[in-house]
């Protein structure tokens, strides 16, 4: 089969599709016949070696995946060969940039019936990062209040969705360009962060998922309750400011499990989320998806998603 290998961190030209033998699954595990894999910054990341997990070389690059079974390992009771599924790889985030991957049949599940293969495989990580941000993390509830940055993002526009069918709040920050999008999705309090300052739209939240970072996320303690949270998906909190203000700071790292993509397909397929795919591109040009990761080609809004033709 073919893959996308990595034998030494770098940029995007350290990316080799090169011909390797079709793993087989052990304890614990399923054969995934792949054909559509997500790519995502986490992708960037471990190309580059600055994952936050070790990463032993080489690898094969990719998480998120959407495919049929082909062979299932030891220990695995709940999914048949045929069987139509979606979620990631393994902790390590890698191995999806292939034309069959090993995946942990505790981090995938059975595929929304009502998406293809494309669409199902833009959907696991910054789902479920929305998903724990918002509900295993800050424990949001029904009228409560939310302050989401980087809204009109990948895990951003899933965050509003989620909050507004929980009855929580949202105030949420945008670009000019993504204002109209995250309105659509059924944010309250839309701020257009390049105008406005969420400062002035903020007072006394519950809660901040933080999708941003840098100064964002430091002028972000001042609108929290005492005893509020703040919930990062992308870098760890200043501890001293999260004393000072009497709240809670925490940085977290996603943690697909099945449970969490069958909810998560159980919303799709009923209406209540919407999906958004930005690319479509060949897994043969997958090192295109990472010149846009990088910022070297323009990428359109929505996920990027490669493309597997499997004989």
């Amino acid at each position: 089969m073919m893959a996308w290998r990595v034998h030494e961190f770098g940029p995007p030209e350290t990316m080799q599709f090169e011909r390797v033998l079709v793993p087989s699954p052990g304890p614990g595990e399923v054969l995934v016949k792949v054909h559509a894999a997500g790519v995502g910054p986490w992708d960037g990341w471990i190309r580059a070696g600055k994952s936050a997990l070790p990463q032993p070389l080489p690898l094969t690059l990719g998480s998120d995946l959407a495919g049929e079974v082909q062979a299932v390992g030891p220990d695995v009771t709940d999914l048949r060969v045929g069987e139509q599924v979606y979620g990631v790889t393994n902790p390590r985030f890698i191995g999806a940039y292939a034309e069959y991957a090993l995946a942990s049949a505790a981090m995938i599940a059975r595929k929304p019936t009502s998406i293809d293969y494309i669409e199902a495989a833009s959907v696991p990580v910054i789902a479920v990062t929305a998903w724990q941000g918002l509900f295993d993390q800050a424990q949001l509830k029904a009228g409560q209040t939310v302050l989401i940055h980087g809204a009109a993002g990948n895990v951003g526009a899933y965050a509003v969705q989620l909050a507004r069918r929980a009855g929580i709040r949202t105030i949420v920050t945008a670009a000019t360009d993504g204002v109209a999008f995250v309105r659509e999705l059924g944010a309250d309090t839309v701020v257009d962060f390049l105008t406005d300052r969420f400062e002035d739209a903020s007072r006394n939240v519950d809660a901040v998922l933080d999708l941003v970072g840098g100064e964002t996320q430091q002028r972000s303690f001042q609108v929290l309750r005492r005893g509020g949270k703040l919930i990062s998906a992308v870098s760890q909190p200043d501890q001293v400011l999260a004393k000072n203000h009497g709240v809670e700071a925490t940085f977290f790292l996603v943690n697909v499990t099945t449970q969490h993509l069958t909810e998560i397909a159980g919303l799709i397929d009923s209406g209540e989320l919407r999906t958004r795919v930005g690319t479509v591109i060949s897994l043969a040009d997958a090192r295109e998806a990472h010149f846009m990761l990088d910022g070297i080609r323009p990428a359109p809004k929505g996920k990027i998603v490669l493309a597997v033709d499997t004989q």
